[in-house]
């Protein structure tokens, strides 16, 4: 077996969610000895607490180099063939489907930085899988042909600098310099 690259346990804010929300159940089953409508908070604040534990007691995800690890479950690279996000990112709820067809929920209630960091590792790690529906190559970028490289080079493109009306003046001074050797308008025999 590989070393561990990367291992993710559930974030502990869950489980206090969770004890939390059994505290105010209890307060509220307290006030619901007086006022019945109170037991709606009870039923609402028990249903959440269950939840919420239940994300708190979730197996730690491992990543490493040739498998995947959850809870006691090790899972070839090779073996996932789809990797489907569902719209949950913080918890993460992710589609995962293996060569024999068989699939599996990946629920992973942490941070959204660790979320984001476990979805990433799927997706880079499971090569031979189709990532929310694409290839992995077209998912990655990598089906980019090669492009050939260039023989010959291309000009440089010409900016214009100047307007035409100055370009013409540019270059009837340039060839007054050449045949006469400078710019200005008088004539050497003037300078004698």
């Amino acid at each position: 077996m590989g070393a561990a690259m990367t291992r993710y346990l559930p974030s502990r804010r869950y489980l206090w969610g969770g004890l939390a929300a059994w505290g105010l159940a209890a307060l509220s089953g307290v006030f619901a000895i007086e006022w019945a409508p109170a037991l709606i908070a009870v039923v609402l604040f028990l249903i959440s607490s269950g939840l919420l534990v239940f994300l708190a007691l979730r197996p730690p995800v491992e990543i490493r180099e040739s498998h995947l690890i959850v809870g006691n479950r090790a899972i070839p690279w090779g073996e996932i063939r789809r990797v489907d996000r569902t719209g949950w990112i913080s918890p993460l709820v992710v589609r995962l489907t293996f060569s024999d067809d068989s699939r599996m929920l990946l629920i992973y209630p942490g941070d959204l930085d660790s979320a984001n960091s476990l979805l990433r590792h799927l997706r880079r790690h499971s090569r031979e899988a189709q990532i929310d529906g694409r290839a992995h190559r077209d998912f990655w970028g990598d089906a980019l042909p090669a492009m050939p490289e260039r023989k010959e080079e291309l000009p440089s493109p010409r900016y214009r600098l100047l307007r035409p009306e100055d370009e013409a003046e540019v270059e009837r001074m340039f060839h007054q310099l050449k045949t006469v050797g400078r710019l200005d308008q008088n004539n050497s025999s003037d300078e004698k």
